[in-house]
């Protein structure tokens, strides 16, 4: 092999390893975070309100939905945020649609929402008296 063959060869080689090391450095994936922010009645934001985000297939599935069942209470601004990173996978066509039940005393609130895999996801809940 001669000299600039070699080159050429080795060159190739280098560019091929730095390519496969860029790469998959450019897709870094984002996070898939669900914020929801919870009312009361009179549309004041509400604190201490529990949360709860779960799947409710009308036919149930395979795979066991309750692990992406996650619970919580709001902070003082009325929101609380679910980190659903740990879910997704590259490449993956849709992630999830999620119920969501609120509930302070006799308040309560319930919605639905959809999760966009690498978004930041929001929903926004009223709080209401429960029926007697």
């Amino acid at each position: 092999m001669t000299t600039s063959a070699f080159r050429r060869a080795l060159t190739s080689a280098l560019m091929a390893a730095v390519l496969a090391v860029v790469l998959p450095a450019c897709n870094k994936e984002k996070p898939t975070t669900v914020v929801i922010t919870v009312k009361d009645p009179a549309g004041r934001l509400a604190s201490g309100v529990a949360v709860k985000l779960y799947a409710n297939p009308t036919v149930p599935l395979k795979p066991d939905l309750t692990r992406l069942q996650k619970e919580g209470t709001t902070r003082a601004n009325g929101q609380i945020e679910f980190d659903y990173s740990e879910f997704f996978e590259q490449g993956q066509a849709g992630f999830a649609v999620l119920d969501i039940l609120a509930e302070k005393d006799t308040l309560f609130a319930e919605g639905i929402i959809k999760i966009l895999e690498e978004e930041t996801n929001e929903q926004t809940l009223i709080l209401e008296r429960m029926p007697d």
